[in-house]
């Protein structure tokens, strides 16, 4: 957990802003999902006084999602005069992939992948139009640890303020900052599969779980481990090497320099 949380606050808030001010872009785009920590970066975001854009993007949303989107883009914009919104329903976007991709290749995880793929779209239509920074939401866990995210979905971002933090000082600065108290009860989840399981029922362990498998691979203890230890430290392994290509730069096949003039 973060000691000073205000402190961690302010470090954040000011590197956006320095960052937006060495790229010149003229604001910030973030992309809402009724999530823990969609919240808390679109909060940041909106601290930096800059114009910030919220965007709203349901397809085929669950009700609770999508209202808890929407409670936080209004508690936002009552708070802060630099935030703006719009709602795009792109639901009838993945409807017409549907009709035109091979049944079999429309697997529940590859239609999710594709859900994640048309918001990044989104997202990066309103930043290219009116000049502003696409803004990452993933944690630490998600980004480095399992690489609980989509390649080029909500993974193609142009910056990421919170991929330092583990998910439970997420909730720790989003209750300091005291966002709405029904997406901090909410249970994790990405939203991109029909019934909307949780983040945890996805992956196998909890987010606490995951937190102490990733700071003991970092740091390994002789302590003996339970049976249910073992089994999250195996999860967390098998995730963080199946998603490695996720976390590392795209491989590049260099000619030999003596093959060049």
């Amino acid at each position: 957990m973060l000691k000073e949380p205000a402190k961690a606050v302010d470090y954040i808030v000011n590197w956006i802003k320095e960052y937006l001010e060495k790229s010149r872009a003229k604001g910030l785009v973030v992309g809402v999902s009724g999530g823990i920590d969609s919240a808390l970066t679109s909060t940041l975001a909106a601290l930096t006084r800059y114009p910030t854009i919220v965007l709203n993007m349901p397809i085929l949303q669950s009700a609770p999602e999508y209202q808890r989107s929407c409670e936080h883009i209004e508690w936002l914009k009552s708070k802060f005069s630099n935030v703006s919104s719009y709602e795009v329903d792109m639901s009838s976007v993945l409807s017409e992939y549907m009709k035109v991709l091979p049944k079999e290749i429309q697997t529940a995880h590859n239609m999710a992948n594709l859900r994640s793929r048309l918001r990044m779209v989104c997202l990066y239509a309103f930043a290219g139009h009116f000049g502003y920074l696409v803004v990452g939401t993933g944690n630490k866990i998600e980004d480095f640890g399992i690489g609980f995210f989509t390649k080029y979905g909500d993974g193609g971002v142009d910056i990421s303020p919170i991929a330092d933090l583990m998910k439970s000082e997420v909730y720790q600065l989003a209750k300091h900052l005291g966002i709405v108290e029904s997406i901090i009860k909410a249970k994790p989840t990405d939203g991109l599969f029909e019934g909307s399981p949780t983040d945890e029922e996805k992956i196998g362990a909890t987010y606490d779980e995951l937190e102490w498998a990733m700071k003991y691979f970092e740091k390994p203890t002789t302590q003996p481990l339970t049976e249910r230890q073992k089994e999250v430290l195996n999860i967390y392994q098998t995730r963080h090497q199946a998603n490695l290509h996720k976390m590392q730069p795209i491989p590049v096949c260099k000619l030999p320099e003596d093959w060049k003039v």
